[in-house]
């Protein structure tokens, strides 16, 4: 199987899905990891998590239909 076929363009849809929502969980888990150590910081990984997570939708989705 080639993995972005002219005809069969599922490989593109994965790798949009995992541009959508890769960053965002990995800031929301790196966050949870230093809850403990710092706060702060913490809330500033969540937010990052949640504003890419509005741009990636927003320009991803908009792409795709």
């Amino acid at each position: 199987m080639v993995f972005l076929e002219v005809g069969d363009l599922s490989g593109l849809f994965v790798i949009i899905g995992l541009i959508m929502f890769g960053p965002p969980v990995l800031l929301a888990v790196i966050g949870a990891a230093i809850r403990k150590k710092s706060k702060t910081a913490s809330k500033i990984f969540y937010i990052l998590a949640v504003l890419y997570l509005i741009i990636g939708l927003g320009i991803c989705g908009g792409v795709l239909s």
